[in-house]
């Protein structure tokens, strides 16, 4: 399966396309130097490949390339994070 993050800055969220479709999520508020996850979606026919972790290692790398503090309110994210120690420095500690 053939995948790939774009961000979408006027739905204010990052997008997992597999196979030419669109497969997932992770919507976003974005402000000068943070980025709020608030929520990440996978579509059912989706569920159980791994995607949502694909689509989280994105974002966050992306996050990181960008220069921006992370706030994880979306519990997917969070957890990634947890999971991921690598990503630990992302996060805002305000």
């Amino acid at each position: 399966m053939e995948t790939e993050v774009n961000d979408n800055p006027d739905k204010h969220r990052f997008e997992l396309n597999a196979d030419g479709e669109l497969a997932g999520f992770s919507a976003y508020r974005l402000r000068e130097g943070a980025i709020t996850f608030t929520h990440t979606e996978i579509d059912p026919r989706f569920e159980g490949k791994g995607l949502g972790s694909k689509l989280a290692r994105a974002v966050l790398d992306e996050s990181r390339e960008r220069g921006l503090r992370v706030y994880a309110q979306c519990p997917f994210i969070a957890g990634y994070i947890d999971k991921h120690p690598e990503y630990q420095d992302l996060l805002a500690t305000e």
